[in-house]
Parts: structure tokens; sequence; C-alpha cells
């Protein structure tokens, strides 16, 4: 049984806004699985739940997205010496 609730979800969501992307990443996957959880609790508004659960989803997919670009520029303007003309 998780203590989790739509709101702590909801407060994860907006903690994950002010941290680095790991930390970020690593809040958004525990609110993934706490809404998730949620998903046979009787009590909870099914609706708001599966809502909830597409706008984590879509912080996911935002972070990582952006730390694959970060790494990709990072690449691209501090070249490996042995890939460095």
């Amino acid at each position: 049984m998780t203590d989790a609730t739509l709101e702590t979800v909801e407060d994860a969501l907006e903690r994950a806004t002010d941290l680095e992307d790991e930390a970020a990443v690593d809040l958004l996957c525990a609110a993934r699985r706490d809404v998730r959880a949620l998903e046979t609790d009787a009590s909870v508004d099914e609706k708001r739940r599966r809502a909830l659960e597409d706008r984590v989803q879509q912080r996911l997919r935002v972070v990582s997205e952006r730390e694959a670009y970060d790494a990709d520029v990072g690449a691209g303007t501090n070249p490996d010496e042995e890939n460095a003309p």
C-alpha cells in the first residue's frame, strides 16, 4: 500500500521543475510509480489520475530530451582528444 495521493504526485511535479535533470528524473519516476499505484484505489478520481499520469509522462519526456540534447551539445563543443581534428 502506498501513502501517495494525487496531491503528493502534483507536489512532486512542481518540485521537479526546480531540480537538476537527474534529480528531476528520479523524482518523476517515483511520481509515475505512485500515480500508477493509485489506479486500483476506488476512492481516486480516475479521470484526474489519468490526466496526472499523462503530465508526469510528458514531464519525463521533456527532461529526458533536454538531457540528451545537453549531452549532444556538450560532446560537440568539447570533443574527446581522439575525435578532435
